[in-house]
Formats: C-alpha cells, structure tokens, sequence
C-alpha cells in the first residue's frame, strides 16, 4: 500500500488544462503522521502548561504565606521585646525599692532567656534565621523564661510589700520623687566645671527649670537649715531621719523657716539662679551619713 503509486488531478476550470501528480502512497502515510504527531503535542504542551499555571499560582501563594507568616514573627519578636524590656524596668524599680526599704538584695535572681541576656535586641538576635521553625522554638522557649521572670518577680514585689508596711515611717522619709519639673542637665558624679573646665566631682544633680519654679519637698521631714551659704546660694536642707538629708540649692526665694516639719509633696520654695551659678536650677543633693550619693537611686517616678 505504501508503495501504491496515487494520481492527483487538479482542475482549474472546464476550459483550461488540468494538472496531474503523481504520488505514493507513503508520503501520505507521512503527511498524516505529521498532522497527528503536531496534535498530540500540542495537546501535551497544553497540559504542561496548565499544570506549570498551576504550580506557579500555589508558588505565589505559598510566598505570600511566608511572608506574612515572617511579618507575623516579626511583630511577635518585637512585642516580645517589649515584654523583656518592661520585665527590666519592673526589676530595676524593684532594685530602687529595696535600697530604699534597706531589703536585702542577695537573694535576688536575674533570670534571664537562654541563649542570651534579655537586655539583648531580640529581632537581631533570633530574626536572621532561616528555619522558621528553629524560629518558632526559640520563641517558646523564650516566652517561657519570660514567663519564670514573672513569677519570680511576683514573688519579689510580695516581699517588698511586706516589708513596706512594716517600714512605712521609714518609706515616708525617703526622697522617692522629683523635687521640680525640668531636665537633668549635669548628673552626679565626676564632670568637667562649667566654671574652670577642670574635673570636680559633683555631689548632686541639676535640675534646669525657669526661674521661680515650685520645689517641694520629695518626702518628710524637718528642715534644719534655710538660708544662704556660699557656693549654693540659697539653701535649704531636709533632716529625714535614718542619716538621710537633702539639699537645694541656687533657690530664688525659700518659704520654709529652719524646725519646721514638712511632707512629701509640700512646696519649700522656688528655683532661682543664686549663688555660684551659670543659670536658673536646682541643685538637688541626697546625703547618706553626711556623704553625697547618687539621688536617682531613689527617685521612682
């Protein structure tokens, strides 16, 4: 059959001659495969294609899953992050308590989350993991000792409660809050004078205000000196009790006299630029025995 020889005769119209060819019988055998072989893979490409279609849409939505699965770690490792930092600062208005109440601190445990101090930024620490879920687990792992730091500092303010109420007098007496509104413009501790540019160690810390700014007292007390004296101008100085006193210097005018008794929050006067003095201040000094200490120690708010 493939071998057959076939004639072909084509006609153009009644009057014209007709052409004939003559062909065999397997080149229409190849013809035909052709056709059907071109078919059939185009019904194969079709199917490939749909399926790579399909394969590419789960691809898409699977990224944008990750992503916002990675949005959603990194917004829980922030929001951890602040829990960390809160638990710090509870911790540390902890540690003010227990200087001030004279509790002992030797017990105290700082727990921190395995792996690295929680003090540490953990975005930078735990996001640059490629193992979501090596990620996940150093989450737990950390919410759980954020969770033990929690308990254990329950436990530590309970204690701090209680010995509280039975130092109320002494709390009372404690210089817990801000004498005046304004900013610390020279902390305690060793400086550079603002007068001779040599290094001094200041006994206190100054508290840049406008001139005539209320100054009250941070806890009761009596006051044993008000007046001027030297360096700070007017003065005024608070007996506490328990070898705690407090000063104020560079004041404009006091309006306390020396025995009287005062509270915590009742005003003793407003601030001023008195004495030696390079603009409007408090200089606020907390002394333990007579010798100047740190005042932000106490002050809790």
């Amino acid at each position: 059959m493939l071998s057959k020889k076939y004639h072909v005769v084509i006609f153009k119209n009644p009057c014209d001659n007709a052409r004939k060819f003559q062909l065999r019988g397997w080149i229409f055998f190849f013809i035909f495969a052709l056709i059907a072989g071109l078919a059939g893979g185009n019904i194969y490409l079709w199917k490939y294609y749909q399926n790579y279609s399909g394969l590419e849409n789960n691809l898409a939505r699977a990224e944008k899953a990750v992503q916002e699965q990675k949005a959603q770690l990194i917004s829980l490792s922030q929001k951890m992050q602040n829990i960390s930092q809160d638990l710090d600062r509870v911790h540390n208005f902890d540690s003010k308590l227990r200087v001030m109440i004279n509790l002992d601190q030797g017990n105290v445990q700082n727990v921190a989350p395995k792996g690295g101090s929680t003090g540490a930024d953990f975005s930078n620490s735990y996001l640059p993991l490629y193992r979501q879920e090596l990620l996940v687990r150093k989450m737990h792992d950390f919410l759980a000792q954020l969770s033990t730091e929690a308990k254990l500092e329950e436990v530590r303010q309970q204690e701090i409660i209680h010995s509280m109420r039975s130092k109320q007098d002494a709390l009372d007496a404690t210089p817990s809050i801000w004498p005046a509104e304004g900013w610390v413009t020279s902390p305690f501790g060793w400086r550079s004078s603002p007068f001779t540019g040599k290094r001094e160690y200041h006994k206190g810390i100054d508290i840049s205000c406008p001139t005539g700014t209320p100054i009250y007292a941070p806890a009761k007390g009596t006051i044993s000196f008000s007046g001027v004296q030297g360096g700070y101008g007017k003065l005024v100085k608070i007996n506490h009790g328990a070898n705690l006193s407090t000063r104020y210097g560079h004041m404009k005018q006091p309006i306390v006299k020396k025995g009287q008794e005062v509270t915590r929050g009742e005003l003793i006067g407003y601030a001023g630029n008195t004495g030696r003095s390079t603009g409007p201040h408090v200089h606020y000094e907390v002394r333990l025995g007579g010798v100047p200490v740190n005042p932000m120690r106490y002050i809790l708010n």
